[in-house]
């Protein structure tokens, strides 16, 4: 037997190497690859952390920072804005202007307190509230109360308005508007044309009152007019308390009409022409001009905006994965 020749067992040893050694480099990737991966993603997991603390953290800073009031000792004349729909969750809702109001009448540096107005109404239960709260602060802190109108002053922002000692506005401001008004649609007519058939269940015999898709019923009707009447009564009761003696009324007053400044001044619905710089200098005689007015919270609407990405982008993501929210 030649000592040179390798024998069988040799040769299988030889021919295993490259392919053990294949299966041990590969085995190494994959093992690597694997760490890599889970670093980066504690990485992006963390980034993520991080990324969300610096939302949270700006969005307190934003909360603290809208929300902290400024005392100005000097004297001064204080203003709040009262811009766009009178509603509940509006920058114009009773819950920020009476927050500014109170903020405003507690400053001992503000001789007096400027509503700059322009709106076109909105709610008479909000208006209500800005209205009675006026006449609570002016008398516990015995400080005036001016209304300076821009474009608008009409309805719901008339009825606050009223609250002023007295009203200034611009000869092309539109002012009054004493009414109050439901409106809707009626789609009865159109279903009969397409052969639509309404059918609603109610328990109770007025649920279903101002229904669009149902014939208007007359004693509903009635009911509803009977109550937009009594408050109508409660607005001009309103501003016949706020004017008093000034007011000239005639059978337009309260129609729900539409003045412009100077036909306003002429009725007693207004008592001269005057910015808020003019009722500052002149008026008030303080031409510092503080702004108190209170608005939505910017870190709040920050976070609803987000909050509202993420709810979506977790909805989309749901349906691509084949799941449905119902």
């Amino acid at each position: 037997m030649n000592d040179d020749f390798p024998g069988p067992s040799a040769n299988a040893s030889s021919d295993r190497t490259p392919g053990v050694a294949w299966e041990r480099a590969t085995l190494e990737k994959l093992v690597f690859a694997t760490i890599r991966e889970q670093q980066s993603a504690r990485r992006w997991k963390m980034f993520s952390r991080l990324l969300w603390l610096a939302v949270f953290g700006a969005i307190a800073w934003f909360a603290y920072t809208s929300n902290t009031t400024t005392t100005v000792s000097t004297p001064h004349t204080a203003v709040v804005d009262i811009k766009g729909e009178i509603a509940s969750g509006a920058e114009a809702s009773a819950e920020y202007v009476v927050a500014s109001l109170r903020s405003a009448f507690e400053d001992e540096g503000a001789q007096a307190v400027v509503l700059l107005i322009n709106s076109p109404g909105g709610s008479p239960v909000q208006a209500g509230i800005i209205n009675d709260e006026i006449t609570r602060l002016k008398g516990l802190h015995d400080k005036k109360v001016y209304a300076v109108v821009e474009e608008t002053c009409a309805s719901a922002a008339y009825y606050i308005a009223a609250a002023a000692d007295d009203i200034y506005v611009d000869k092309a401001s539109l002012v009054g508007s004493i009414g109050v008004l439901m409106d809707g649609f009626g789609f009865t007519g159109l279903m009969d044309k397409l052969g639509i058939e309404r059918r609603l269940m109610t328990a109770g015999a007025n649920k279903a009152m101002l229904d669009p898709f149902s014939p208007q019923d007359e004693a509903q009707k009635a009911y509803i007019q009977t109550m937009l009447g009594q408050i109508h009564a409660q607005f001009i009761e309103v501003v016949k308390k706020g004017r008093g003696d000034r007011l000239k009324e005639n059978g337009d007053t309260f129609s729900g009409l539409v003045w412009n400044g100077q036909q306003a001044v002429a009725l007693g619905l207004a008592d001269g022409l005057g910015n808020l710089d003019y009722v500052a200098r002149e008026i008030v005689k303080a031409e510092e001009i503080v702004d108190y007015t209170r608005r939505e919270n910017v870190g709040l609407r920050l976070a609803k905006r987000f909050g509202a990405s993420m709810g979506e982008g977790m909805f989309l993501a749901a349906r691509a994965a084949g799941v449905q929210l119902k």
